[in-house]
């Protein structure tokens, strides 16, 4: 495509993209909203779980910790003594002082319900309980702590009350609560500028006041709280101004009161839009942002396209160059049978005639070790063309993996044997250094030959001329290591990240595919193994290839 084609495709795909951008940038407004009131109600509702919990525990613990003072105290004194009114005062001082204030009065009274004793705000000494509903679940139950009720006082207030006894008759010791300080231990589980939590009994009738509901105790609340399960129950319900208004529930004193804290969920949903402004600026910036990127990110996109176009061209040359490798293979291959078919009959022909001179008449000639020499060295390069051959068939056959146990310092051997003569005409020496107790491995010979012979064949063209090749085999952690370290001029630095790469080659043009290490990588990787380079320009490079002694087949 010329550049005019470029130029239009670009315009069409920023027209296009800005287009669509505009639809989700109008559902993210509707995203983010609904979005946050999801994640804001979520939070209300764990943060009114956490709260309705614990102080649901502190007012148990408030009003069981009071009772068992009581009980204690009335079990550990007698009834003339607890009728003398020092005795009684001194005895309201010290509950209020160790336990940080809670009741306002105390008082005792006899099993005929008579008030013989009294210390409080109130004149309530010598007024008879005994029609009183909690005077008689006292006596029955032993302990009682009432609903709020108003009784002689006239005002709300609720009562702790035990029965003890004595050598002479049965008798109670009561205590009234502080409302305030059970008011404060209740505000704790409030949320919020707009939040409430207030007590209900059973029937809902409200203990204790309400900040926006009902502030007068003993009121109705309208609250079914059959509703209301064992644990912290969550409901939701819309006030008269149609606010959503998320209740919790959980049940105290032995599931006679019900704990109820309540939150209005609009208050941080308007909190969110008060932000007019900055809610203009998002938009704005998120236009701008759409713009921007798009014209950056097409652009960017349509060059990438030309250069990939180019990259292109450049590899369906190097897949023309890969066919013919290919069939170079497949030549080689029946080149290798062609010439094993004569190395047979010369070497059967040899052998023949060293059957021959071994006969009596030839013995005696002058000329029988010049004949034994030269047919020793028939042999010898007969013995040679063959091995060169079959490391001919080994690299050129397609073959399919097969798993065979190996010894890996054999599959090198091969392969530097394979290679050898190439690397002593350009003086490089090849140097090993064999781990010999290596376990044999369960890997593919054809494949791990093909690896070995395109790293080695790499670094005979690295030094060029006159160089080292050291090969290095060793096992660690149950993993067979082969170090291939050459003295050649090495890899860039920015180039060592991208040499296993499909096409990517350091050679001159037309000296490489740039498909040896990527076919290498692939390999290894296919046997299970790891395969990673080392390399400072004009130093040399180690290539470091880890295989496992137990094949497991890695699915590429």
């Amino acid at each position: 495509m010329n550049k005019s084609i470029y130029s239009t495709f670009r315009q069409k795909m920023i027209i296009i993209t800005l287009l669509i951008s505009f639809i989700p940038l109008t559902l993210l407004g509707y995203t983010i909203y609904h979005g946050f009131a999801k994640v804001y109600h979520q939070r209300i509702e764990e943060q009114m779980i956490s709260r309705v919990k614990a102080c649901a525990q502190s007012l148990d613990l408030f009003l069981e910790e009071r009772q068992v003072i009581l009980s204690t105290i009335a079990k550990a004194g007698s009834l003339s003594y607890y009728t003398n009114r020092d005795n009684l005062r001194q005895l309201f001082n010290n509950i209020n002082t160790q336990t940080g204030g809670g009741l306002i009065d105390l008082g005792v009274i006899d099993s005929n319900g008579d008030h013989l004793a009294y210390v409080g705000p109130y004149e309530l000494k010598g007024l008879n309980y005994k029609k009183q509903p909690w005077f008689n679940q006292v006596m029955i139950k032993g302990s009682y702590i009432s609903d709020v009720y108003e009784g002689y006082r006239l005002i709300p207030h609720f009562i702790i009350a035990v029965k003890a006894s004595d050598s002479k008759e049965n008798w109670i010791l009561r205590a009234t609560i502080d409302p305030e300080v059970f008011v404060n231990i209740i505000s704790t589980a409030q949320i919020g500028k707009r939040g409430d939590a207030f007590i209900v009994n059973k029937e809902g009738i409200y203990q204790s006041p309400s900040r926006f509901y009902q502030r007068k105790i003993l009121d109705e609340s309208g609250i079914d709280t059959a509703k209301f399960g064992a644990d912290v129950s969550i409901s939701s319900q819309h006030d008269s101004s149609g606010n959503n208004i998320a209740c919790a529930g959980m049940w105290i004193k032995n599931r006679q009161w019900l704990l109820v804290v309540s939150q209005n969920c609009e208050e941080g949903i308007l909190s969110f839009f008060s932000m007019k402004t900055e809610n203009i600026m998002i938009f704005f910036l998120a236009v701008l942002a759409i713009v921007v990127t798009t014209v950056v990110t097409t652009k960017f996109s349509v060059d990438k396209l030309q250069e990939r176009d180019k990259k292109l061209d450049e590899m369906n040359a190097h897949l023309i160059q890969t066919d013919k490798m290919a069939a170079l293979g497949k030549m080689a291959a029946g080149v290798a049978h062609e010439i094993n078919n004569p190395l047979g009959i010369i070497s059967a022909k040899a052998g023949w005639i060293h059957d021959l001179l071994e006969e009596e008449e030839f013995k005696e000639s002058e000329n029988y070790q010049e004949y034994i020499d030269a047919l020793l060295k028939i042999e010898e390069h007969v013995e040679r063309a063959g091995k060169v051959t079959h490391n001919m068939l080994g690299f050129a056959r397609a073959m399919e993996p097969s798993m065979e146990k190996i010894d890996i310092n054999d599959v090198l051997n091969h392969t530097i044997e394979f290679l050898a003569h190439h690397a002593q005409i350009n003086n490089i020496d090849i140097q090993t250094e064999y781990d010999n107790s290596i376990p044999e491995i369960s890997s593919d010979r054809s494949q791990l030959q093909q690896v070995f012979l395109n790293i080695i064949n790499n670094a005979i063209d690295a030094i060029d001329k006159q160089g080292i090749i050291n090969i290095k085999t060793y096992e660690k952690s149950n993993q067979i290591i082969v170090k291939i370290i050459d003295t050649g001029k090495g890899i860039p630095e920015h180039l060592v990240n991208r040499i296993f790469n499909p096409f990517f080659t350091t050679k001159a043009e037309g000296k490489g595919t740039g498909l040896g290490l990527s076919i290498t990588y692939k390999i290894i990787e296919k046997l299970g193994g790891n395969i990673s380079v080392e390399s400072k320009q004009n130093k040399g490079t180690t290539f470091t290839i880890i295989l496992p002694t137990t094949f497991t087949e890695n699915k590429m």
